[in-house]
């Protein structure tokens, strides 16, 4: 059975710090490019970071880049999500999902381009 589960979301102070884990069971993780979406009340689903199958490239769009920061552990079928600096507006429910397409680099995914998703998490980030 698929499963792509997040955790280590909560309630933060502005300018603290989360970090969120994606595990995965199921299938073949470590063949797969994994990526960070967020979706805030009302808002559309946004990309905020993705990273290879074998974990050497990495892309963040401006909105969270020097912020965040996108790791994996191949050993643990683990992909991380370092939130650093906290705002407000980074409030939204954190979704990770799973790619079997070739990585594009620099590239604003779209959650179409996603196989597997997970449950989410929520951040809240407190003023």
């Amino acid at each position: 059975q698929v499963q792509l589960v997040e955790s280590g979301g909560g309630l933060v102070q502005a300018g603290g710090s989360l970090r969120l884990s994606c595990a995965a069971s199921g299938f073949g993780f470590s063949r797969y490019n994994v990526g960070w979406f967020r979706q805030a009340p009302g808002k559309e689903r946004e990309f905020v970071a993705s990273i290879s199958s074998g974990g050497g490239n990495t892309y963040l769009p401006d909105s969270v880049k020097g912020r965040f920061t996108i790791s994996r552990d191949t050993a643990k079928n683990t992909v991380y999500l370092q939130m650093n600096s906290l705002k407000p507006e980074d409030t939204a429910v954190y979704y990770c999902a799973a790619s079997s397409t070739a990585y594009r680099a620099h590239y604003y995914y779209t959650s179409q381009e996603f196989d597997y998703w997970g449950q989410g998490t929520h951040v809240t980030v407190s003023s």
